[in-house]
C-alpha cells in the first residue's frame, strides 16, 4: 500500500459517485457518513503505508533468521509451506544447531581472536610459496622442514651461492636484502625459488623480530639465522641436523677455523669429535663453569634454532637493539638446562671471513669512517642490552619477593 493507492481509490469512489454507480445500499444517505468513509479509507491507505515502508528496515538478525534459514527459504520458496520441512530435512537439525555469532567468545583463542569459533583459527603459518590457480591442496610438491636465512648485499652474491648450494631441498631459502638489490639476483637458479625481503640499512636481528615471529616459522624444525660471509668448504647441513638431533641441541653452531678470525674459545673448532659444549677461557671470564662464555654459548654470526627454543630468542630480541651484541650471553636463558643443550657442533664447521661489509652501509658522523659508527653502537647496545636484562630481572624478583610477604 501507498500514496499512489489512495489517491487512485479516492478517484474511482468520486468518479463512480458523480456517475451514481454506488447503489442505494451502498450510498451513505449523511454527507456526515460520507466523510466517514473516506477518512476510513484514508487511515487504512496510510497505515499500509508506513508498514510497507518500515519492514524493509527490520533487522533479520534481530529476527533470529540465520543465513542457513535464509538459504533453505531461497531454494524451496517456491513450495507449499507444508512441504518445507519434508523437502529439506537437513533444514531443521541445521536450525537448531546455529547459534547467533555475536554469543561466540573463546578466552582459549589467540589474542584478539576470541569472537572465532576454534574451528577457523589459523595462528600458525609458514613461509611456503602457492600457486594463483588450482587446488591449494595440490600447491605443494614438498614442504621444507628447515628454513635458513642471510642477511645479503649484492657484492657478496658469490659467497652467498656457495653457501645455500651446502643446503638441501629440506630448506626454505631467505634472503634479507639490506642493500635493496633483489632482481639481479635471479642469475642464480636457486634464486627463484627463494623469498626476497628488502629494506635498506638493516641488520639481520631487525629483520628477524619482524618477519620471524615463532607463529610464521612454526613449520621450521630448525632455524638457521646467519651472516653472508661465511666459509662453508667443510659444512654439509643435512649432516649438521643430524648432529643437532643426536646431541640434542636446542641452540648450536658450527664451529669455526681456530686460525681465522678473531673469536671466542667456545666456538673455536675441536679436530677429532663431533660436538662440544664447555670450555675453558682466560682466568677470571667464567665465575661458573657452566655459564658463558665457557658454556651455554654460541655466537650471534652463524646460530640455529630449535623451534622452541626460538620461540623464546624471539620474545628476548629488542626492537631498536638491531646488531644483537649480547644476546648470544642471554641465550641460555631459553633453554634448561643450558650447558647441556647449547653447543658447538665441530664435525661440521666454517670460516668467519669477516668482511665488514655491513659496516660499510652506516653514515660519516664528526670525521669518523661509516663502520667507526655502526662498531660504536654496537658497544652502546651491548650496554643497554645488558642493563634492560638486569634490570628486569630486578623488578620481577622485588614482585615475587613484595607478593610473598603480602
Amino acid at each position: 500500500m501507498n500514496i499512489n493507492l489512495f489517491k487512485a481509490t479516492k478517484m474511482e469512489f468520486d468518479t463512480r459517485y458523480r456517475k451514481g454507480n454506488f447503489g442505494r445500499s451502498s450510498l451513505p444517505k449523511n454527507p456526515n457518513e460520507t466523510m466517514k468513509v473516506l477518512v476510513t479509507i484514508a487511515v487504512g491507505v496510510l497505515l499500509g503505508f508506513f508498514l510497507g515502508v518500515s519492514f524493509p528496515s527490520l533487522s533479520l538478525t534481530r529476527l533470529n533468521i540465520t543465513t542457513a534459514l535464509i538459504h533453505d527459504f531461497v531454494i524451496i520458496g517456491d513450495k507449499s509451506t507444508t512441504n518445507f520441512t519434508q523437502d529439506n530435512p537437513s533444514s531443521t537439525s541445521r536450525n537448531q544447531t546455529t547459534t547467533d555469532v555475536s554469543q561466540i567468545w573463546v578466552p582459549s583463542n589467540p589474542k584478539g581472536a576470541e569472537r572465532l569459533p576454534p574451528g577457523i583459527v589459523a595462528s600458525e603459518s609458514d613461509l611456503y610459496m602457492r600457486r594463483l590457480w588450482g587446488k591449494p591442496s595440490e600447491d605443494l610438491t614438498s614442504e621444507p622442514k628447515y628454513l635458513v636465512t642471510f642477511t645479503v648485499g649484492y657484492y657478496q652474491r658469490n659467497n652467498i651461492d656457495l653457501a645455500v648450494k651446502k643446503f638441501s631441498e629440506n630448506f626454505t631459502i631467505l634472503l634479507f636484502h639490506y642493500d635493496g638489490r633483489t632482481s639481479e639476483w635471479d642469475e642464480f637458479e636457486w634464486s627463484k625459488r627463494a623469498i626476497h625481503v628488502s629494506a635498506i640499512k638493516q641488520t639481520k636481528w631487525w629483520y628477524a623480530k619482524r618477519f620471524l615471529h615463532p607463529d610464521i616459522v612454526a613449520a621450521y624444525d630448525y632455524i638457521f639465522i646467519w651472516d653472508e660471509d661465511l666459509g662453508v668448504e667443510h659444512f654439509d647441513a643435512e649432516e649438521y641436523i643430524k648432529l643437532v638431533r643426536k646431541y640434542d641441541l636446542e641452540i648450536s653452531q658450527p664451529g669455526l677455523e681456530p686460525n681465522r678470525g678473531t673469536t671466542w674459545q667456545m666456538t673455536k673448532r675441536r679436530g677429532g669429535q663431533d660436538v662440544h659444549k664447555i670450555t675453558e677461557e682466560k682466568p677470571g671470564w667464567c665465575s661458573d663453569p657452566h655459564l658463558p662464555p665457557c658454556a651455554a654459548f654460541v655466537e650471534i654470526m652463524a646460530p640455529v634454532f630449535s623451534r622452541d627454543a626460538w620461540r623464546c630468542v624471539w620474545h628476548m630480541i629488542q626492537n631498536d637493539l638491531v646488531h644483537g651484541w649480547g644476546l648470544d650471553l642471554a641465550l641460555r636463558r631459553c633453554v634448561e638446562p643450558a650447558h647441556e643443550r647449547i653447543g658447538v657442533v665441530d664435525a661440521q664447521w666454517i670460516v668467519h671471513q669477516t668482511v665488514p661489509s655491513l659496516g660499510n652501509q652506516g653514515q660519516a658522523e664528526e670525521g669518523k669512517a661509516p663502520w667507526q659508527g655502526v662498531r660504536q653502537r654496537c658497544k652502546n647496545e651491548w650496554e643497554m642490552f645488558r642493563n634492560r636484562m638486569e634490570n628486569a630481572e630486578k623488578t620481577y624478583y622485588n614482585s615475587i619477593n613484595s607478593t610473598e610477604h603480602t
